[in-house]
């Protein structure tokens, strides 16, 4: 089924019912498709979904068997952070 984009926006509900139904909607502007929009079929699992993240780069799986425990806070010179904060908002 084939809708322009204003016949689309001004008839949401019935784009809707349609993709309900099972239809395809193909959306066009000037009469030149852009974008589809179809139902989902059948629903997916949640290790599915994070899979196909994972496959789109979305979702980056990091290796959690690396500890941290080993890193250590950096030590800097001068004043500290949240008091050089509080400096800059008294002078506001």
């Amino acid at each position: 089924m084939k809708m322009g984009l204003r016949e689309a926006n001004q008839n949401f509900s019935k784009a809707i019912k349609a993709i309900k139904a099972g239809k395809t909607i193909v959306l066009t502007e000037r009469g030149i498709p852009i974008a589809t929009i179809q139902p989902i079929s059948g629903r997916a699992d949640e290790q599915d979904e994070l899979q196909l993240l994972r496959d789109e780069g979305f979702l980056l799986q990091r290796d959690l068997s690396r500890s941290r425990s080993g890193a250590k806070p950096l030590r800097t010179s001068g004043i500290s952070l949240s008091k050089a904060l509080r400096m800059e908002r008294d002078e506001e």
